[in-house]
């Protein structure tokens, strides 16, 4: 087959169909990813089976015709969150076949390129290790390629495969509780369907789905509200997710193509969803469903609680990945969302949670959520931390083997006794308590008190005596740790020149230095 033909999208859609029937048995009942779709399964398969319905009624003329009825089939029928960003894969390559371009090996690529994009700017907080991260590898695999269709569809389902199998290091509830994320699996049994139909090959690549084998009794907490939504301005849609957003989680406002939304969030208030709608549109095909709790890993499994951080600065995020928390890292000038903070708790398993928010406003945020009906009855502790080398302090004295409040008590009293120092780049002129800052000056402080000003340019050197001064005041009340974390500005010798120069004043000093990435402060010093 050199080019895909409507016969062949036709065909996709039914072994697609048959392909989630017999993953449905495998996973129903499963909690696979903690305040996921109540029955991932099904929805997959009600999705597609809506979709290949719509098309076996129509006489489309080609393959651009036929992804455009299987994609308004697939976003009317679609069910749960999975099967709307499902819908939204279907939807992102009938928009790029609908311009005209041949679906040949470059042509797949170009249209799986293009559905990663459509369906990724429908979920209002894309989550890492999801169906979204499995879509995210096969569109980079494929881009530019000018290999055949049947060598495309081949490398799609083989990078599929490998990307599903990565889903538990990037997401802390999957590798908690050994398994990978059931939307993934979903969709790489539809790229599987594809290539079936595309090289004749029609045995389905095997793919282990690893999943819990029992689930205790669970109770609604919230619920799931879907609804079509027509005769909307699509410009005011950011706005309908925003509002969605304050109240709920798992957010997605997905178009077909020719006008309809399908609307989907879960919430505690059921009528505040609807009326987002109304105050739109014209909402129909409404459908609401209990929502079950996220199922704790029990103490006796090992996990009974988890730890998660939110900062700013790349560099922080990865270090504290590394060290296993699920991390939200926030955009410099911007607060998380109550859905940000929402999917942040459901990365991490456990029935206890502690947040360690790396500065004031972040700490609010947190609090904010901690009490929101979507957090569901997992007991949430929020740590507070003025800045992130207190979050690294905290997190130093973690022992999952201690008590959950005696581990509580431990990481807040190691974040409270740790003193704050940072140098900032003067932006604009000022009056401080040591003096008139000009702009460009290094800015120094102590637990957010100005304590000096070093004159203009922010050279090395300077940077390096501006943070030995600031650490000797902060030393001569005591401290054996040192902790330097660099902003995005700083220079790239500056941590290693004030290693040296501390070694050679405070010799009795242990230093850690981090690249911390973050853009308010050249240097976070943190003195323990």
């Amino acid at each position: 087959m050199r080019v895909l033909d409507a016969a062949a999208v036709s065909g996709w859609a039914a072994a697609s169909v048959r392909s989630l029937d017999r993953l449905r048995t495998a996973i129903d009942g499963i909690n696979v990813y903690p305040v996921a779709d109540s029955d991932t399964g099904s929805n997959l398969l009600y999705t597609m089976a809506g979709a290949h319905e719509a098309l076996t009624s129509a006489e489309p003329a080609d393959a651009a015709e036929a992804l455009a009825v299987l994609a308004r089939g697939a976003v009317a029928h679609a069910r749960g969150n999975s099967g709307v960003i499902l819908s939204q894969v279907v939807r992102g390559m009938a928009d790029w076949a609908a311009d005209g371009g041949d679906l040949d090996g470059a042509g797949l690529a170009a249209a799986l390129g293009h559905a990663d994009q459509v369906a990724t700017g429908a979920v209002s907080r894309p989550v890492a290790g999801t169906m979204l991260t499995v879509l995210h590898a096969v569109a980079a695999s494929v881009r530019g390629t000018t290999r055949t269709l049947s060598e495309v569809a081949r490398e799609v389902v083989a990078v599929a495969a490998a990307a599903l199998e990565e889903t538990p290091k990037q997401l802390p509830a999957l590798a908690k509780a050994g398994v990978v994320d059931a939307g993934g699996r979903g969709l790489v049994a539809v790229l599987d369907a594809l290539a079936g139909v595309i090289t004749g090959e029609t045995e389905e690549p095997g793919h282990d789905l690893q999943a819990v084998a029992s689930l205790p009794e669970q109770v609604p907490y919230a619920w799931e509200v879907m609804y079509l939504l027509d005769e909307v301005d699509e410009a005011r849609l950011p706005a309908l997710r925003k509002e969605l957003s304050g109240f709920g989680d798992s957010v997605t406002v997905a178009g077909d193509g020719s006008g309809s939304h399908a609307v989907h969030v879960h919430c505690a208030d059921i009528g505040a969803a609807i009326e987002a709608g109304l105050q739109l549109g014209r909402p129909r095909r409404i459908r609401v469903e209990p929502l079950l709790t996220p199922t704790p890993i029990e103490p006796g499994g090992g996990i009974d609680r988890s730890v998660v951080a939110v900062v700013r600065g790349g560099g922080l995020a990865e270090l504290l990945r590394a060290e296993g928390l699920a991390v939200l890292a926030v955009p410099d000038g911007e607060l998380p969302s109550v859905e940000d903070m929402i999917g942040l708790f459901n990365e991490a398993a456990g029935q206890h949670l502690s947040v360690l928010p790396g500065g004031p406003d972040l700490t609010a945020a947190a609090d904010a959520a901690a009490g929101h009906p979507m957090a569901g009855e997992r007991d949430v502790v929020v740590i507070p931390c003025s800045s992130p080398v207190q979050v690294l302090a905290a997190l130093a004295v973690h022992d999952g083997e201690r008590r959950v409040n005696d581990d509580v008590v431990a990481m807040a009293e190691a974040a409270g006794a740790t003193r704050r120092g940072e140098l900032r780049i003067a932006r604009e002129e000022s009056l401080t308590w040591v003096g008139r800052a000009q702009s460009g000056d290094v800015i120094g402080l102590v637990d957010d008190e100005v304590v000096l000003i070093e004159p203009a340019p922010a050279s090395a050197t300077n940077l390096v005596a501006a943070a030995v001064s600031v650490l000797n005041r902060m030393l001569a009340l005591g401290g054996e740790l040192v902790t330097v974390l660099s902003g995005a500005d700083a220079p790239p010798r500056v941590a290693a020149e004030l290693a040296e120069q501390l070694r050679l004043e405070h010799p009795e000093v242990e230093l850690t230095s981090y690249a911390g990435g973050q853009s308010d402060a050249v240097l976070l010093m943190g003195v323990e």
